[in-house]
């Protein structure tokens, strides 16, 4: 059949219609029909099933194929404009016509009806990329143009990455899309992952293929745990002696060049970088540079030569604070940073001196008090700076005097509880204690992820509104660069699709199809996601690239 002629096809096979440029006979005009119309059979009798992950809120299947020549194909931005954008139809363009197998076996399409491309409408210029930042769209695939319309630029990048989902590789140039109508919208607005550089420091690199496997799963949140007691990379141009003198080595740093790297990257994908700097505890590399900060420890009245939390005692320690976040806020564009205030060890504090003298001026005996203090003064310094803050449920949990603006990240045990009585206190909340995918176990553990409801808990409905989402969390004593990719991939899809998919989305076996179908789209795309399901295997297996030292 020519191109040149337009196909129309609604989303039920039955009321296809077929409007020709020219006829030039009823007979010819027929026959014509009638080979559209086997032609349409042949493609739907061989067209892949919609695997798309994270499942959509409203999915459509009209029962029809259409096929792609990728020679000819074109993405037609036809709203505002923007790098997003434009960015986003370079990614697409490659990950829709990508060489190698299909996840489907096709015979060769000899002249599918086509479609000729995608026009993208944007109707919004704002490139506010935030909690509320909007991004639903409805992707329409039933005519022989697809329709994409998004209210931002973010919204087009979840479509796009939908529309790609839509797509199997017959041969050569030739590809077959599905028919659908799906309008989405993500469930939860803060849907993340989580990754620790202090631990283990990550190659950029890494982080590029974590950010872009992210977008694949339409997480929008990197959490980047820079620093902790380990080591301290991230680079300071303020006190520059915290990575000279914190981190492993004088390459295992972030400059502000590579900072910035991640961030544009990751704001092209449609992903907020939260970056938490973990005090009074946690803060032990903060002290190889400046040993001022730490609380020295003792053993009755001589120091033991170890270091506990910040000096909370001290405002010097405010000082260096004010100046690091200042700092902050200039370097992270995102309205929140995460302030941490986990695992705070009262032990040192109780054992020096100078911080015994000074609370005993206060008329304090519970060293809970010492850190309400802190905290105070540092919620201080952030609301100074116009700052929004996410802390560890300990600052909850524990009575200190939170303030109502203050989100809570649930991550321990009993959950349920935590995050009812959190909410019922009118706090809004982050969920990541059913999330740490760090742990592993032999066999399958996706499920477990995939069946956790953040709503599982006996709350209102205003409640239920407070919670902001959840995260997946990669704690790194144990993870580095050789296996981050492949212990985070495809298990933390399962969170990302109970984040963005409807609450009733719970058919483990649609779920185990899916999922495997999605873990061989991540690895054409070489992302080294992991087996999760047992024995099998994928059509293009991910590529291995082995250079022995001695050359070849």
């Amino acid at each position: 059949s020519s191109r040149k002629s337009k196909f129309t096809c609604s989303t039920r096979p039955e009321a296809t219609t077929v409007t020709l440029d020219s006829i030039g006979s009823m007979a010819f005009g027929h026959a014509f029909v009638l080979a559209v119309s086997l032609l349409l059979l042949f493609v739907s009798e061989n067209r892949a099933q919609i695997q798309v992950w994270p499942k959509p809120q409203s999915e459509v299947d009209s029962g029809i194929a259409y096929g792609i020549d990728s020679t000819q194909f074109d993405f037609n931005a036809v709203g505002q404009s923007s790098d997003v954008l434009t960015d986003a139809i370079r990614r697409y363009t490659a990950i829709c016509f990508y060489p190698g197998p299909g996840l489907q076996q096709y015979a060769k399409l000899q002249a599918a009806v086509l479609l000729d491309g995608i026009d993208i409408n944007v109707t919004s210029a704002d490139l506010t990329l935030d909690l509320d930042t909007d991004d639903s769209y409805v992707l329409s695939v039933v005519s022989s143009r697809a329709s994409l319309v998004a209210a931002t630029a973010y919204g087009a990048l979840r479509g796009l990455e939908t529309f790609s989902q839509l797509i199997d590789h017959v041969s050569g140039t030739e590809y077959t899309v599905n028919g659908t109508l799906i309008t989405d919208f993500a469930r939860f607005r803060h849907r993340g992952v989580m990754i620790d550089t202090s631990r283990h420091w990550l190659p950029l690199p890494t982080i590029f293929q974590q950010l872009d496997a992210m977008s694949y799963n339409k997480f929008n949140v990197l959490h980047w745990h820079l620093v902790d007691d380990q080591s301290f990379p991230y680079v300071s141009t303020t006190f520059p002696l915290l990575s000279q003198k914190g981190a492993f080595t004088p390459t295992e740093v972030y400059s502000p060049a590579d900072v910035q790297a991640v961030i544009a990257y990751a704001r092209l994908r449609g992903i907020r970088v939260i970056p938490e700097f973990d005090t009074p505890g946690h803060t032990g590399s903060w002290g190889n540079g400046y040993p001022f900060l730490l609380t020295p420890c003792y053993n009755g009245a001589q120091p033991s030569g170890a270091f506990g939390p910040l000096l909370a005692i001290s405002n010097a320690t405010y000082d260096f604070l004010t100046s690091f976040f200042k700092e902050i806020n200039a370097v992270f564009p995102d309205q929140y940073v995460h302030l941490g205030g986990d695992e705070v060890s009262f032990a040192c504090w109780q054992s020096n001196p100078q911080v015994q003298a000074w609370m005993k001026a206060q008329g304090w005996t519970d060293y809970a008090m010492l850190e309400n203090y802190y905290e105070d003064r540092l919620l201080d310094i952030m609301n100074q700076l116009n700052k929004d803050y996410v802390v560890w449920e300990e600052i909850f949990v524990n009575g200190l005097h939170i303030r109502p603006e203050t989100v809570v990240h649930v991550w321990r045990g009993n959950w349920q509880n935590t995050i009812a009585n959190v909410t019922h206190s009118g706090y809004k909340a982050i969920l990541s204690s059913p999330w740490y995918l760090n742990h592993i176990s032999y066999g399958e553990d996706w499920d477990v992820y995939y069946q956790t409801e953040p709503t599982n808990f006996t709350g209102t409905p205003a409640q239920y509104e407070l919670i902001m989402g959840g995260e997946a969390c990669f704690w790194a004593e144990w993870i580095d660069g050789t296996n981050l990719l492949s212990r985070a991939w495809p298990r933390a899809s399962a969170v990302a699709e109970r984040l963005w998919s409807n609450r009733n989305v719970q058919n483990l076996a649609d779920a185990r199809t899916r999922i495997n179908a999605h873990r061989c789209r991540m690895i054409r795309r070489n992302i080294p996601a992991e087996p999760i399901t047992g024995p099998g295997y994928c059509p293009q297996e991910f590529p291995t690239y082995y250079s022995p030292p001695w050359g070849k």
